[in-house]
């Protein structure tokens, strides 16, 4: 459109809006926002609109339901399912938040933090330590992952299983509606029991609903001590038997439990510089494990160490090391934190963010492992991530020498071959990174009739325009 009496139109009433500063038209410009992380998608846009305010938001909402023109929430740009990315035609603009980057207020006492949609959730968790606080989000795209991005995806991470997903965290939004209004749901109550949960309505809509533009956030006191272990176990069951021991014995102090499957880890140490097995032995399975405790002198690492005792005497760990520092514990945490970095390196991903019941990831990892090898000869599995809470990333890598084009073209088989195996144990094929664009054809099947209904029913009372973030969710 650019370069048309419209298409000039448009720049000059988005400038008018947001300024020059705020806008990028040319294509050399946009590019960066208009392919997704794993390089799947690119698209084109009419513009990159960078508001700085949630009335400039609101009035480029305005400006776009006037003349019908998509609008494409984009924060960090990290997600794997292609959320963020414009449609090829051109016709849509990509809103990016990153100037919405203020951390309104952080309270100790209410233990709560007041903060703008393009803040980087690293930002975000380094300033409310100062206050002797921690923000307990946290996962591998924390360095890039935006607030508002994290909870319009519902974002999962590592500590799940202690404080649940992002929605857990929310006591408060600030959203522009599809029709440009400003709903100011900025509370910091604990209780508010006066109508519908609004805000859990946009949580996790992943922009298709509205647009946050802010949030109040739970706090949690920081902990003073952290204990960490990385375990050589021999089995997939033994992994989750590791964990329901460790739990009876430090319920309240798990603070993260992940799994490795020993190929996955063989290739982060491969691809990833400045890594390394503290270990005297590779094994075929890890389980990473870490308590926090907010009390001081609790002997938490020595607590830790006689319960992985008991596990090697049960059989249930061959071998552990336990980090000695801040330092190792971060060399700990990056043999996980690598994983996506370390398989991307090996070859072409197929990716599959699949949950199933906790009592079950074991006889998943083992059936969907056979599953794939099965119909897909020298497929290289590399499942891993968050047992504690059922959330297992089965990712698989192309095949030594295959054609990368061919691989990619199997994707779809792929997905469908690992939820089978995730339907048989009333699983869902997305845990924490949500739908975007490349699994919209697979919610007719997992969630039809009335559920879908229902939710196609929200869409349409609260953007009866299509407006936002199109093609997303919904099939």
């Amino acid at each position: 459109m650019a370069g048309t009496s419209s298409g000039l139109e448009l720049r000059a009433a988005l400038i008018k809006i947001v300024g020059e500063k705020g806008c990028l038209f040319e294509p050399a410009d946009t590019a960066a926002y208009c392919e997704d992380y794993r390089q799947l998608y690119k698209g084109r846009v009419q513009a990159v609109v960078r508001p700085a305010s949630a009335e400039e938001v609101a009035a480029v909402v305005r400006l776009c339901a006037e003349r019908r023109i998509g609008i494409v929430p984009q924060g960090g740009n990290t997600s794997l399912v292609a959320g963020a990315v414009p449609s090829e035609d051109g016709s849509q603009i990509v809103l990016a938040m990153g100037r919405m980057n203020k951390i309104r207020e952080i309270d100790p006492v209410d233990l709560t933090m007041t903060i703008e949609a393009g803040v980087v959730l690293k930002t975000a968790q380094e300033a409310v330590l100062a206050e002797n606080c921690m923000l307990p989000m946290s996962m591998s795209s924390e360095g890039s992952a935006q607030i508002g991005g994290v909870l319009a995806v519902n974002a999962g991470g590592n500590n799940t299983v202690r404080y649940g997903n992002a929605r857990d965290l929310v006591l408060g939004l600030e959203v522009v509606l599809p029709n440009g209004d400003i709903w100011n749901g900025l509370r910091r109550l604990r209780k508010d029991n006066t109508g519908y949960c609004l805000r859990q309505l946009f949580v996790g809509s992943e922009g298709t609903l509205g647009i946050i533009t802010a949030a109040v956030l739970k706090l949690v006191p920081r902990p003073r001590e952290l204990a960490v272990a990385l375990c050589a176990v021999p089995t997939e069951q033994a992994a989750l038997d590791l964990f329901v021991l460790a739990r009876q014995h430090h319920h309240e102090a798990i603070q993260a439990f992940e799994y490795m499957s020993g190929l996955g880890l063989k290739l982060v140490l491969k691809n990833i510089a400045d890594t390394h097995l503290p270990l005297e032995q590779p094994a075929d399975h890890y389980a990473l494990l870490e308590l926090a405790d907010v009390a001081a002198d609790t002997n938490l690492r020595e607590k830790l160490e006689e319960t992985l005792g008991k596990a090697m005497d049960a059989g249930l760990v061959l071998d552990a090391v336990l980090a000695g520092s801040a330092a190792e514990r971060l060399a700990l945490w990056k043999l996980r934190e690598e994983h996506t970095e370390g398989h991307k390196r090996e070859g072409i991903n197929v990716k599959n963010d699949v949950t199933v019941p906790v009592s079950k990831v074991p006889q998943l990892l083992v059936q969907a492992t056979e599953a794939c090898q099965r119909r897909f000869p020298g497929i290289r599995c590399v499942p891993f991530g968050h047992m504690g809470d059922g959330n297992i990333h089965f990712n698989v890598i192309q095949p030594e020498g295959s054609d990368r084009a061919e691989f990619l073209r199997q994707s779809h088989d792929i997905m469908d071959t690992i939820n089978e195996v995730v339907r048989k144990f009333d699983g869902s094929f997305s845990a924490e990174h949500g739908v975007g664009k490349l699994k919209p054809y697979l919610v007719k099947e997992w969630r039809g009739g009335a559920e879908l209904e229902t939710m196609q029913r929200i869409k349409a009372a609260l953007d009866p325009l299509g407006i936002m973030n199109p093609g997303k969710v919904l099939p």
